[in-house]
């Protein structure tokens, strides 16, 4: 089943088309993107720090056997000009740092891993 909207963007109006589809139909669908893939691989067993968007490693206050806690400030990343924040998501032993200050990372890129 087809279903027309009218989209207005920025002042100006779009006429969009949708096609319903059922659970089978939306599973069946082969995905359009696929999730960036880390730049190195993990420790087995091991907990990956990715970067949530593309920018540039401001600070790193963590080395190879720092203990952290979860929401631990372990990075410091600026992105479109703001200060973003890299918190531990668990607690544990920091097992590999993969970048260094002022290291240009792209989403999805290996930041560090916590064992």
């Amino acid at each position: 089943m087809m279903k027309k909207y009218k989209v207005t963007v920025n002042g100006t109006a779009y006429e969009i088309t949708l096609e319903e589809m059922d659970a089978a139909e939306a599973a069946s669908a082969p995905a359009t993107a696929a999730a960036p893939a880390p730049s190195a691989a993990a420790p087995a067993g091991g907990e990956t720090v990715t970067s949530p968007m593309p920018g540039t490693i401001l600070a790193v206050n963590i080395s190879n056997g720092s203990a952290v806690k979860k929401g631990d400030v372990i990075m410091v990343l600026e992105a479109m000009k703001m200060e973003n924040e890299i918190m531990a998501p668990c607690d544990g032993t920091v097992s590999s740092v993969q970048v260094t200050k002022g290291a240009s990372v792209d989403s999805g890129a290996l930041l560090c891993t916590i064992a």
